[in-house]
């Protein structure tokens, strides 16, 4: 009598040895792995917004900071409000910027500007700096292009190794001349991670590159986050097991 109730108890109600543990109550979560779960789930949310406002926020401050003093004491508005305008200076930039474009794009002004570049030719270190600068925008800046065309793939350290690389022209010049009997070589930049404004200038033959279908800002936000962020899906956050938010393919 004692082994059938016995036996009854391990086979569960039901004859079925299996509905016992199928019976339990799940395991509930404690109060602490919640809050944790829902803190990290919040600052994911917050984090990028916060960042980009204060940034932003950064950015208007330094720049009131050097254009507001060319402002006069007399037009501030602070002298009309109890409160001070942030981005006024920024505004005073965007105008001023304008207005200097307007009057070096006729003749006039390319003749003041050509008489101010030929003054900068004659100091040594000014010149070098000053013509860095001036490609470097006129290249990034200049309409109807991009800075970097496609993204593309190389072996790189090493066979078997590789890497993500922005291409940026084909290479022309010197470069290309001194490089006789090869593929046309096409100039690429090779990033660093998490720093992508840093990196390697790398002279590749077109048949050393694959180029993908990735976007330049979806291969930015591959080597921005080490990877973490695949091209075309949210980055999942791992807590305890769990994952905070589903990935989903971009549309």
């Amino acid at each position: 009598m004692t082994a059938n109730k016995s036996n009854s108890n391990a086979t569960g109600p039901d004859g079925n040895p299996n509905s016992q543990t199928l019976l339990k109550p799940a395991k509930k979560t404690s109060v602490g792995a919640r809050f944790r779960t829902y803190f990290l789930t919040g600052l994911v949310v917050a984090a990028p917004i916060g960042i980009t406002l204060y940034l932003t926020s950064w950015f208007i401050e330094v720049v009131d900071e050097w254009f507001m003093p060319l402002i006069p004491a007399a037009y501030r508005p602070e002298n009309y409000l109890s409160i001070s305008i942030p981005g006024l200076g920024l505004l005073v930039a965007l105008v001023a910027l304008t207005i200097l474009g307007a009057l070096t794009a006729n003749f006039f002004g390319r003749q003041v500007l050509s008489l101010g570049e030929r003054i900068v030719e004659r100091m040594p270190v000014v010149r070098t700096i000053y013509s860095a600068l001036k490609q470097i925008f006129e290249t990034v800046l200049a309409q109807g292009t991009t800075s970097f065309k496609d993204v593309g793939l190389i072996e790189y350290p090493r066979k078997g190794l590789y890497a993500l690389v922005f291409v940026t022209t084909v290479t022309k010049g010197e470069v290309a001349s001194r490089v006789p009997g090869t593929p046309e070589l096409l100039s690429v930049f090779l990033p660093t991670t998490p720093n992508p404004t840093s990196g390697f200038l790398l002279f590749v033959p077109r048949t050393d590159i694959q180029i993908l279908d990735m976007s330049v800002e979806e291969a930015a936000k591959l080597v921005i986050s080490a990877g973490l962020v695949v091209p075309g899906e949210s980055a999942p956050v791992e807590v305890g097991g769990k994952q905070l938010g589903n990935p989903t393919r971009e549309a």
